[in-house]
């Protein structure tokens, strides 16, 4: 990559890097961060090309303690280096580890190995491209190159612009941009990798160093290794039914994939590469998975976005401070089963389906009408999958105050998203197994149970299972009064 390409894409690199392959082979550092993988890795695959490598992760306490802490996230990290360090060992090399600032860590091991180079992928939140700046600045003043490679995502933000050069805020003529452009190729991984000897490797912290809570008891199996065997099931016939089940709560018709690629266990070239063939199961499963890309791109152009809402005009609605109402909606004790189903999946798992997001995230910002902040940071609290830009973008979606909002006026009716998306009830009587027994005409509307019928299927509301924290439609009439004057308001002239 030289000057003009690191400038373009928010990273300093340092003049030596033109000659970087003209002098032979040299000794690099290959940083890992969110890219915990071996295949169709740009950034590794430029690093054994240069020469000896010295693979590194950095445990950064500003990331493990700073505003997003996550022990889910933390324990599947560390669990995913550990697959990674074997299979480095498995191609002649391993995994190094430090702990502290990058910007002060890197530079002196790369002193220490007699690096020339270190390689990364690139990564676009507004902490990333701050921390990376900083450590290339320091690289550079003792002479050593810093290259970002492709390996995130398909595009860069760069290379998705309207015809006016313009970013895309709207995510239909995003994808038909995106879709257009050519793709790199997929790697595979490389069979032999020339390490660095001599350097100290240290060791992986234990989980319980770190004084973060206990993980949550069902989350999915760290590792590239696994990762992969999820992605080799869904590609081979795992997607089909996928367009007309991915909204059924029960149904397990998703991927499962959303943490292998928070943590870069796979690329997303290499997924959209192997699901994206003809027919509708693929091509609404690419829609999706560019989604993913268009948010990431969002966070680009537009860092304010983690502070703000993306629709400006949307920062004077007055939020409700029902610390109550928000504490239930954490424990999934709203007296709504199917948004406690949901928050009680979160909990258990790290993870949640899509649909129970969207539809927990509706009921926070429009039924409780509370922050949507506050939700968006209790997710990152426990999704495996926690992504900034992702869960970012699906937040002020729902809350109808980001890039293609969910008009305000459009309500979610957990009812009606129940009886659409769980009509068997399977969903909620596995998360919320207090409703396990009781009839079917009640599960969506458990206080609507006569007392009798309470008794004889071991489920008083109440006691055993909450009164609903609100009415529904009470809040939704209160929800549409609030975003109706906050739009009227800004629309009055001057």
């Amino acid at each position: 990559m030289n000057d003009e390409e690191g400038n373009r894409t928010g990273c300093v690199v340092t003049a030596r890097a033109g000659a970087l392959f003209e002098d032979g082979r040299v000794t690099s550092i290959l940083w890992y961060r969110r890219d915990l993988r071996v295949h169709d890795l740009p950034a590794l695959q430029a690093a054994v090309g240069a020469g000896p490598v010295l693979p590194l992760f950095v445990f950064d306490d500003r990331l493990v303690h700073g505003r997003w802490p996550s022990a889910n996230r933390v324990w599947f990290m560390l669990e995913s280096l550990k697959v990674l360090d074997q299979q480095l060992r498995e191609r002649g090399a391993r995994l190094h580890v430090r702990r502290g600032r990058p910007e002060e860590v890197i530079p002196a091991l790369a002193l220490e190995a007699g690096a020339e180079a270190v390689f990364i992928s690139r990564d676009y939140s507004p902490f990333a491209r701050r921390r990376d700046a900083q450590v290339a600045e320091a690289l550079g003043a003792r002479g050593i190159a810093f290259h970002a490679q492709r390996g995130t995502l398909v595009h860069e933000p760069e290379h998705v612009h309207t015809d006016a050069g313009q970013p895309y805020s709207v995510y239909g003529p995003f994808r038909r941009r995106w879709e257009s452009l050519p793709r790199r190729e997929v790697s595979g991984a490389p069979g032999e990798i020339p390490c660095v000897a001599g350097v100290d490797a240290g060791k992986l912290p234990d989980f319980g160093e770190f004084g973060l809570a206990e993980p949550a008891p069902e989350i999915s199996t760290p590792g590239e290794t696994e990762a992969r065997n999820r992605l080799d099931g869904w590609a081979a016939g795992g997607i089909r039914g996928y367009a007309a089940g991915r909204d059924m709560l029960a149904a397990g018709a998703t991927s499962r994939l959303s943490q292998d690629l928070r943590w870069g266990l796979l690329s997303l070239l290499e997924v959209v590469e192997r699901c994206g063939g003809s027919g509708d199961d693929s091509a609404k499963f690419i829609a999706e998975a560019v989604w993913r890309e268009f948010y990431h791109h969002v966070l680009w152009h537009h860092p304010r976005v983690l502070r703000e809402p993306f629709r400006t005009e949307f920062a004077a609605i007055r939020w409700d401070s029902d610390r109550d109402a928000l504490e239930a909606w954490k424990q999934g004790r709203t007296g709504f089963p199917l948004v406690d189903a949901g928050m009680r999946e979160l909990l258990a798992t790290g993870h949640m389906h899509n649909r129970a997001r969207m539809i927990a995230a509706s009921f926070l910002a429009k039924d409780l009408l509370l922050d949507w902040r506050l939700g968006e940071g209790h997710f990152m609290a426990h999704l495996v999958d926690g992504d900034v830009a992702n869960n970012d973008g699906g937040w002020q979606w729902a809350a109808s105050v980001g890039t293609d909002p969910q008009p305000y006026f459009r309500i979610f009716n957990p009812y009606l998203q129940a009886k659409r998306f769980d009509p068997d009830g399977a969903y909620v009587r596995r998360w919320v197994p207090e409703l396990a027994n009781v009839p079917d005409r009640y599960l969506r509307e458990p206080h609507a149970m006569p007392h009798r019928v309470q008794r004889e299927s071991g489920c008083l509301v109440g006691v055993d299972y909450p009164r609903p924290v609100v009415d529904h439609q009470m809040a939704r009439e209160r929800a549409l009064a609030v975003f109706s004057a906050v739009r009227t308001e800004k629309a009055a002239p001057t």
